[in-house]
């Protein structure tokens, strides 16, 4: 390479001079991109200006790009006015500096390379300095000292390091993007139609959303008491078991409508977890199956089910307090383990996440960051995720207590980063709280009559609950009436003919 180029860094320090770099492999590339523009608009989605070991040369990239977006002419001659003040540009012979970086053409031959070369160099750099910090804080005794917490953090900077520069590999051609398309279509017409996600195990939601998608965010909310940790349980559920059902009819796993689940559980253990699958499976009530008040046939039953689903693909993280990057860390694991069969993860419940602590104790904010976490986990992952959300109280003020988007909790920005929002609403729920006076014989017609009237509403509505789609990017929004047997915790389909006035909110 030509000497032409001025020394880099001439006061760095020895260790400094020692990291990975090539300065002179800087200086070609932005002389080829001054040279010819069009050579800059290849690569500039290639890099950032801190790949440059040389923080001049990051700034010149800068530049560069400031004026290639805004369609201007990138030469010496329209740069020179933005680096007049540079003191940096000074230490390096002046603003005549950039006329001496296209004075060799030498970067112009093989200029992808070049860039390439910049960007593995940069992640050298990375690296040196993710172990130099793993180094530090492993050495440091004077605070409570958490292994795991710190192998965690190693994991998260490892992969912020994997995670940067991946632009290249994300952008696809129209071609590559149809052809998964097309797969997807095909994967719904094979399963019989309105499927091209992982199925739900519900086949009037799979109706209705086509399954649960790569890369969504899915929120399902409610208020407390409305069964949302039950459906999610059962659509984990539902999914594991269809993965276990398709490997056994000999179905490719790319052709399964069936997954692998995570499911993250912040507010019930493992065990009661499979308390309640087990239960549901075996149709004991999960209450008397944890009081003891069960029957011998009924242990079988249990026994039974529980050697049913002993290999079902269903992994369970019971960690209280985890973080958003903890989580990540995580799936990660998983994923590394199981690959592409990773097809769904379940996190209950959003609140429970705790931030970086950048927010500051601004929960409001704390929340924005945990949601769009959740959206990055989708997306860097690949599988859809289901996010479990409370609600604000405001839904018990209001006569209507059907859910609205407005009533997600603490942040808007849920309903933002969120490809589809969904509610679970029971009214019997809030009728058996509101019951009226109970007549007695004595009692005057009035009191008759009213009860009489919750009653019949009562009956029509008991054990019925409505699944609300309030937001889809991918479809239309309604809502969906589903049976709940509350003994069991179970949700299933309610069959079409039967919806009448309750299906259609009269």
């Amino acid at each position: 390479m030509s000497t032409a180029y001025p020394a880099a860094v001439p006061d760095a320090e020895p260790e400094q001079v020692r990291l990975p770099a090539n300065v002179e492999a800087e200086a070609a590339l932005l002389g080829a991109m001054m040279i010819d523009n069009r050579l800059a608009d290849d690569i500039l989605d290639r890099l950032e200006p801190d790949h440059f070991f040389e923080p001049v040369h990051g700034r010149i990239f800068s530049r560069i790009r400031d004026l290639r977006v805004a369609d201007m002419l990138a030469t010496p001659v329209t740069l020179r006015p933005m680096f007049a003040d540079d003191a940096g540009m000074e230490a390096l012979g002046g603003p005549g500096y950039l006329a001496q970086l296209t004075g060799s053409g030498a970067g112009l031959i093989g200029a992808k390379q070049f860039a390439q070369q910049i960007y593995d160099l940069a992640m050298l750099r990375a690296l040196v300095t993710v172990g130099r910090t793993l180094v530090e804080r492993a050495m440091d005794t004077s605070e409570v000292v958490d292994p795991r917490a710190q192998i965690e953090s190693a994991e998260e900077l490892l992969y912020e390091v994997a995670g940067e520069g991946n632009t290249a590999n994300a952008v696809k051609s129209f071609g590559e993007a149809s052809k998964i398309a097309i797969r997807m279509a095909d994967k719904a017409l094979n399963s019989g139609g309105n499927l091209s996600g992982i199925t739900t195990g519900l086949d009037s939601v799979n109706a209705k959303i086509g399954g649960m998608h790569h890369s969504d965010l899915m929120i399902l909310a409610g208020r407390p008491g409305m069964g949302k940790t039950s459906l999610a349980t059962n659509i984990a559920f539902n999914a594991a078991r269809r993965w276990v059902d398709d490997q056994e009819a000999g179905i490719p796993p790319e052709q399964s409508v069936g997954a692998k689940v995570a499911f993250f559980s912040l507010e019930m253990s493992a065990d009661q977890l499979a308390t309640r699958i087990l239960a549901e499976q075996s149709k004991i009530s999960s209450e008397n199956l944890r009081m003891g008040k069960i029957s011998k046939q009924e242990f079988n039953r249990l026994a039974d089910a529980a050697a049913d689903l002993n290999n079902l693909p269903l992994y369970i993280d019971d960690t209280a307090g985890l973080t958003i990057s903890g989580l990540h860390t995580r799936v990660r694991r998983l994923k590394r383990r199981l690959g592409d069969e990773l097809g769904l993860v379940v996190v209950d419940y959003l609140q429970l996440l705790q931030g970086s602590g950048r927010a500051q104790d601004n929960r409001v904010n704390e929340i924005s960051e945990i949601s769009r976490g959740l959206k990055t986990l989708a997306k860097d992952m690949n599988v859809p995720v289901l996010a479990l959300s409370q609600l604000s109280r405001a839904v018990e003020q209001r006569e209507d207590k059907r859910p609205q988007l407005s009533d997600l909790r603490e942040s808007g920005s849920i309903e933002q980063d969120a490809d589809i929002v969904m509610f679970v609403y029971r009214e019997d729920y809030y009728m058996a709280m509101h019951e009226p006076e109970h007549p007695t014989a004595t009692s005057p017609a009035d009191i008759h009559e009213k009860h009489a009237k919750w009653s019949l509403r009562y009956q029509e509505v008991q054990g019925l609950a409505e699944l609300i789609v309030a937001k889809q990017r991918h479809g239309a929004t309604g809502k969906i009436t589903l049976r709940f047997e509350s003994e069991i915790t179970r949700f299933s389909d309610y069959a079409a003919g039967d919806y009448g006035a309750y299906a259609h909110g009269e």
